[in-house]
């Protein structure tokens, strides 16, 4: 196979000189250190052997041989003497586009990341006027204004939702005679009684990669929050944010890092740190998104047995709300490419359905286009059964974007309180006055708007 491309030394040397960093990342499903290329030039109008090159970036690494193969073929198989080439980014993602769009080096096409902030930036190519009725027709309903549209113009399609779960362990929770928790409270007692079977061979309950606490909180409070019918701490109804409903869980998360239940040491773990640990045994349970099943099939193969349950709900009842799998976009035209029409081409291609069935069905991701979900076999990969979409997994409406905060983000604040402790009371009015002083001030100056549904109802997303 091909290798995937490195940058050019002479973007290199720029972004080093802006101050980027060449670590790996940690957190969300799987990246890689950020090295930006060039995109590249208008095709010659001499030889015919002369190829129109095409630069796509990805952050996402765990499908990478896969997407790479594909891209070979692509390559081989078009005739309109295309080519693409690949390139890997990372958590700086953002930085490195914002310095080769500035540089006039920008890619091609590449992964739709923070869709607001990069509209705002004027980094899209809207795409409806190379759409097909057709083609547009496969995703009739699944598209929404400030996520993969801005204003009527497409910036993206949909492609696979990462669905949420309860990760854990299967080994550990035989020995300790427990089963997946239900509720808040089974989860923090069998977090503990893992803990007391497990301890003296390093093994303890619980998890995440504390490190960042975004990347610790985002993949398990905020679904645990929408589950149970409270989003991402906006409230619909009043177009205000509330973090008080999310005291119990909360409440757990700090429970289990008192009980001495969460392993030593994960206020300093990335997320593929965390994953190694578990790989080996050592952590009992964490949520996380659907591709694990990926990760631990290409990344780090456990020697454990473990497997996906749900999440649990605060009082062990029926979700009030659904967990989303997100999968609103994928990939995006930039607005500088030399080569827009070769760009929709290859668009085109990663968006058919033989290579989106490939995709679901290789367990590289969920698909959440209908024409894909309902025909496409269960993907196969060990581990992925009890990650497919249920009617507990779907999407809640936006939330305001694109304000500025000032101070620290709800999860610097909640990841501290679960680490250290504190007054929690304190903590979330702090929280709630920081982010709606600041979705006032957005809506005064015009940056973002508030979103009132005054009959919301978490519940009604379910599906049947």
């Amino acid at each position: 196979m091909k290798k995937i491309k490195k940058p050019v030394t002479v973007l290199l040397s720029l972004a080093m000189a802006a101050g980027l960093s060449a670590c790996a990342v940690n957190g969300d499903p799987a990246k890689s250190s950020p090295e930006p290329v060039p995109s590249s030039s208008a095709p010659s109008t001499g030889a015919k052997a002369e190829k129109t090159k095409l630069i796509y970036w990805t952050f996402q690494r765990h499908d990478a041989d896969f997407i790479q193969e594909k891209i070979k073929q692509f390559n081989e198989s078009n005739t309109d003497n295309i080519e693409v080439e690949m390139t890997m980014m990372a958590e700086n993602y953002a930085q490195s586009m914002d310095l080769a769009f500035t540089s006039d080096q920008a890619p091609d096409v590449f992964g739709t990341f923070t869709p607001v902030d990069f509209n705002a930036k004027g980094y899209y190519e809207p795409l409806n006027s190379y759409m097909t009725d057709e083609f547009k027709k496969k995703f009739d309903g699944l598209f929404n204004e400030n996520d993969n549209m801005f204003d009527g113009n497409i910036i993206s399609f949909p492609n696979t939702g990462a669905t949420l779960r309860l990760i854990y362990n299967v080994d550990i929770f035989e020995k300790a005679g427990v089963t997946p928790p239900k509720s808040l409270a089974e989860m923090v007692e069998t977090a503990k009684k893992i803990t007391e079977v497990g301890k003296n061979d390093g093994i303890y309950g619980w998890s995440l990669p504390y490190k960042s606490s975004s990347s610790a909180l985002n993949r398990s409070m905020t679904p645990l929050a929408a589950l149970n019918g409270m989003s991402d701490g906006y409230d619909y109804k009043s177009g205000k944010y509330d973090f008080s409903g999310w005291k119990p869980l909360i409440e757990a998360f700090r429970q289990m890092k008192a009980d001495g239940s969460t392993l030593p040491g994960s206020e300093s773990l990335d997320m593929d740190p965390m994953r190694a640990q578990f790989a080996e045994g050592k952590i009992g349970m964490y949520i996380s998104y659907s591709v694990e099943a990926g990760v631990y099939k290409n990344q780090f193969p456990p020697k454990i047995k473990w497997d996906a349950a749900p999440m649990p709900t605060i009082d062990g009842g029926e979700p009030k709300g659904t967990a989303g799998p997100g999968g609103g976009v994928w990939l995006s035209m930039s607005s500088k490419s030399k080569n827009k029409d070769a760009a929709w081409k290859f668009i085109e291609y990663m968006y058919s359905d033989d290579m989106q069935t490939a995709y679901h069905e290789q367990g590289y991701g969920l698909s959440v286009v209908p024409s894909i979900s309902e025909t496409a076999k269960v993907p196969d990969i060990a581990g992925i059964t009890n990650f497919l979409l249920t009617k507990y997994d779907a999407n809640w409406p936006l939330s305001p974007q694109a304000f500025k905060l000032e101070g620290k983000t709800w999860q610097d604040e909640f990841g501290a309180y679960i680490l250290v402790g504190g007054d929690l009371d304190k903590i979330i009015q702090t929280v709630n006055d920081r982010y709606n002083s600041a979705l006032e001030k957005g809506v005064a100056d015009g940056t973002t708007k508030k979103v009132v549904i005054p009959d919301f109802d978490p519940k009604s997303l379910q599906g049947k």
